[in-house]
């Protein structure tokens, strides 16, 4: 069963109980026929698989991490299924967030089904060598423990993460700590992941603060607080553990939502929209879901001067973490 099917389930009873708007049959037709002659799952398979072609023709050692969208690595995301193995050798690794904890809430269990799905597709990801790495949000000591010891029985890399926002540092014990260098992503013993520096005021102490944690690996922002990019001589600084090792230090950007805080914004587009601008997140204010196959998005985020990957290469990042991989779902559904 898909997530797609699951999710369906779940969330059948809401659904059902907030009613349903009258559907518009105009130009049906011609609407259906334009959904079905796109297949939104290789297209986001092909945009996964360009991105990654450029990024290492500039630098091989540069990792790509989608996250979530584990059904991409089979043809129909069934466990049975062909594996694409185009797409699966075109990234290095997979994030999974609420494998364990914090798909219907945070601090609460992801229902068995769903993770027993999930699960099995990473694991046939992890058997072709991808390293996967797994963010649960949860808060409770007993919940943080128990997705660490259960992401580290089946092989994946943990972070628990106290905040939906990732806008802290957890104070807990860092776990698999080690002062290894950490050089290629199958190394990793655990991650951070820490998106949001809305409680620093000053770049310098954020980036004070990071420094002084052993985390193998680190998920970061392009940018502090929306605006000014990390510079070339700061990440290098994160790239050091405080025990002296060295680790890896990953760049987040989204490709399946374009976000009006970003610096390739334009206001004018709220009223003139570009062809390739979709639907805002509701759960998400200022996100918005985007066609991603669209020529004129893809240059945005990557293949010449000033776009999004470029900028995250040339800052020298060690890799890219690709969100909202899994919007395939949202256009497949409407």
């Amino acid at each position: 069963m898909s997530i797609k099917k699951i999710t369906s389930l779940l969330l059948f009873i809401v659904m059902f109980s907030c009613g349903s708007s009258a559907v518009n049959y105009d130009n049906l037709d011609e609407k259906v026929a334009a959904k079905d002659s796109i297949n939104y799952r290789q297209e986001m398979r092909n945009f996964v698989v360009g991105l990654s072609a450029y990024a290492k023709n500039i630098n091989p050692n540069f990792l790509v991490i989608p996250q979530n969208g584990i059904e991409l690595i089979t043809s129909d995301g069934e466990i049975s299924s062909e594996i694409n193995t185009t797409y699966l050798d075109a990234i290095d690794g997979h994030g999974q967030e609420d494998l364990f904890y914090g798909y219907t809430k945070d601090n609460g269990a992801t229902p068995k089904k769903v993770t027993a799905y999930i699960t099995q597709l990473l694991q046939l990801s992890k058997n072709r060598g991808k390293t996967i790495l797994v963010t649960d949000y949860c808060s409770s000591e007993y919940k943080i423990k128990n997705s660490q010891a259960s992401n580290n029985n089946l092989g994946f890399v943990s972070f628990a993460a106290t905040e939906r926002d990732l806008n802290v540092i957890p104070n807990v014990p860092v776990y698999n700590a080690s002062n290894k260098n950490i050089t290629t992503l199958n190394e990793a013993g655990n991650f951070l992941y820490l998106l949001n520096p809305e409680n620093y005021e000053l770049k310098d102490k954020f980036i004070s603060d990071v420094a002084n944690t052993n985390y193998d690996v680190l998920i970061i922002d392009l940018f502090f607080n929306g605006d000014v990019a990390f510079t070339v001589s700061e990440i290098e600084k994160l790239k050091i553990k405080e025990n002296g090792g060295k680790r890896l230090v990953i760049c987040y950007m989204s490709i399946g939502e374009a976000e009006d805080y970003r610096y390739y914004w334009k206001p004018q587009w709220k009223s003139t929209t570009p062809a390739w601008l979709d639907k805002e997140n509701r759960n998400w204010p200022g996100n918005y879901k985007v066609k991603y196959w669209n020529k004129d998005w893809k240059n945005l985020i990557f293949g010449n001067e000033g776009a999004y990957l470029d900028k995250i290469l040339d800052r020298k990042f060690d890799g890219v973490y690709l969100d909202i991989i899994d919007a395939f779902n949202f256009f497949e559904e409407n």
